[in-house]
Formats: C-alpha cells, structure tokens, sequence
C-alpha cells in the first residue's frame, strides 16, 4: 500500500498531551474523514513521519486508552 501524501492541513493535539511540551500526539481529523485514513504525528516534530492508520484501526485504539 502507497502512504498518502499528508497536505497541509489542521492538525489537533490529544486532550491527553500536556500544553508544557510533555507527550503530544496530534491528528488531522478533516484528512480522515475525506480520505478513511487518519493521520497521526509527534507534535514536537512537526517535520518529522506520519503514522497513518485506518479509521477501524484509530477507533480500536481509542476505544483501548
């Protein structure tokens, strides 16, 4: 499977992430509901890889936490 090229878009941070730089996950939720792929990246590196997951796979993990 080719990886989607992730554009621009509005990224939001986990309730969970602390606002002092401590552990932050981000997701773009918009991307995931126009293309059934939620993208999932470090915040503190912005530049950095996405992670990119099903939307069955997303509900599965969020439904574990």
């Amino acid at each position: 499977m080719t990886a989607p090229v992730i554009p621009q878009c509005d990224w939001v941070k986990s309730s969970y992430s602390s606002q002092d730089g401590g552990n932050c996950v981000e997701w773009a939720p918009a991307f995931a509901q126009a293309h059934q792929v939620v993208p999932v990246r470090d915040s503190k590196d912005v530049e950095g890889p996405v992670l990119t997951v099903s939307c069955e796979g997303w509900r599965a993990f969020v439904a574990a936490l």
